[in-house]
């Protein structure tokens, strides 16, 4: 009799355990559009000061693309109808009043995978506050998430290319749309075809002496892409023979008119050069925006660039380049 009632008394224990963490690991699947970000806020305050601090940074514009294009795209809902599914969104923002000021980041409240930014305060110049000393952590916050997720939708339906590591012993996780354009052994082009256009990924390794590190790296990474651009990318009238005789030349160059961006970050662990503007064909009428990062590869005694541009006329491209960003940033290097 003992037996059975020790016997009887660990299978409920058990049993409620297995309960609870059932409970506790039960989490429903966050939705939501790449860079939509949902903004928890009672209409008086999305209205007013606290509501155009918060459009301010989530919908400033990108630097880098041929046309005006926000962030993120915002949807605004109040306080008393933040519930059930609504609550599912994959990254939210939300503004809680009379409460001591303070930024909380949490994870996975409502659904999983979820990022929650809580930006609290007693006064509305609290909360003004705290999105102007913290823009840079809320918009890295959400923008890690749409790069996760969108690396997560990739892995669903990843490429079976085995060159890629065979030549420049690396991986990079890019969908099995993408089709080799070009490949030699130090160097691949890969497309895909998009609305009205196509996307494009190319990789390659350069010598370690290639770049120095110095006032003139941009220009030094400009000049490479450029050389890169007019040995692959050719325009349509390339070699078209004019009426004067004179043969056109029309390849992928970098626009003059548009200042490229430059900044420094971390792939892999490894320090690298972000770098990202406007592409054009000369002698055509052909041209997007692209981005750009060279990896410094110290082990093997290299640097690695990866690169993503679109063309795409008539479409916005926000989308795009985050998809492109995602796949770079999935390099990892042996």
């Amino acid at each position: 009799m003992k037996k059975i009632l020790l016997l009887t008394l660990l299978l409920v224990v058990m049993s409620c355990k297995d309960k609870n963490k059932t409970t506790e690991d039960f989490f429903y699947d966050s939705s939501g559009n790449i860079n939509h970000v949902s903004v928890v806020i009672d209409n008086d305050l999305w209205n007013g000061s606290v509501g155009e601090s918060i459009r301010n940074l989530l919908t400033q514009t990108i630097y880098g693309l041929p046309q005006d294009e926000p962030m993120f795209t915002l949807s605004q809902i109040p306080t008393s109808v933040f519930t059930g599914f609504v609550t599912r969104n994959r990254t939210v923002l939300k503004v809680e009043m009379n409460k001591a000021p303070e930024i909380t980041i949490k994870e996975n409240v409502y659904a999983k995978p979820q990022k929650v930014i809580v930006l609290s305060g007693k006064t509305k110049q609290d909360i003004i506050d705290l999105v102007t000393e913290n823009s840079d952590k809320i918009v890295e916050t959400f923008k890690a998430m749409e790069i996760a997720e969108r690396q997560r939708q990739i892995a669903k339906s990843p490429h079976k290319i085995t060159q890629i590591k065979e030549k420049l012993g690396l991986t990079i996780q890019f969908p099995s749309i993408y089709e080799i354009a070009k490949e030699t052994d130090n160097f691949f082009w890969l497309r895909k075809d998009i609305t009205t256009g196509h996307s494009h990924l190319m990789i390659y390794e350069l010598p370690y002496n290639a770049i120095k590190r110095n006032d003139s790296t941009v220009t030094q990474i400009i000049k490479i892409r450029d050389s890169i651009g007019q040995a692959y990318f050719k325009g349509r009238l390339d070699g078209t023979v004019k009426a004067d005789g004179t043969t056109i030349s029309s390849y992928m160059v970098t626009e003059d008119a548009y200042t490229p961006f430059h900044g420094e970050t971390i792939i892999d662990n490894k320090p690298a050069f972000e770098t990202k503007g406007i592409w054009e064909l000369t002698n055509d009428f052909m041209g997007g925006p692209f981005i750009n990062y060279t990896i410094e590869d110290k082990v093997n005694k290299r640097w690695v660039g990866v690169e993503g541009f679109i063309f795409a006329p008539s479409v916005e491209k926000r989308n795009y380049m985050l998809e492109l960003e995602a796949i770079i940033k999935s390099v990892k290097i042996e």
